[in-house]
């Protein structure tokens, strides 16, 4: 059974970092990557990074290139945990933040993660003051 559990979400001024956490189980970097959407309120959800295997590739949108980086344990068994580091952080950044099994895509240029999704987990919070 494929699982994906998220933690590391909270509170933090402007300029300031968060690092996520994604304890992936019931599959392996050999059948799928991992990314991260998130939901900021009264938006539709949004792909944000992806990470193919557990050494990269790895994507970004263009709103946190520069910003985030997305990183793995660097295990290939069945069971790994996935990071999203995010510096500079700044209010519209504000959102739920999940993570997916997912095949990392990029069609015209963009971030696709949605295509090839198998599941998400259920989200960490990340509020940005100004």
């Amino acid at each position: 059974e494929v699982q994906l559990v998220e933690s590391g979400g909270g509170l933090v001024q402007a300029g300031g970092s968060l690092r996520l956490s994604c304890a992936a189980s019931g599959f392996t970097f050999r059948e799928y990557g991992i990314g991260w959407f998130r939901q900021a309120p009264g938006k539709e959800r949004e792909g944000v990074s992806c990470i193919s295997s557990s050494d990269g590739p790895t994507y970004y949108v263009d709103s946190v290139k520069g910003r985030f980086t997305i990183s793995s344990d660097n295990a290939d068994n069945a069971g790994n945990t996935v990071y999203l580091r995010m510096n500079n952080l700044k209010p519209e950044d504000t959102a739920v933040y999940y993570c997916a099994a997912t095949i990392c895509t990029v069609r015209a240029g963009t971030l696709d993660i949605w295509r090839y999704l198998k599941a998400w987990g259920k989200g960490t919070l990340v509020t940005v003051s100004s």
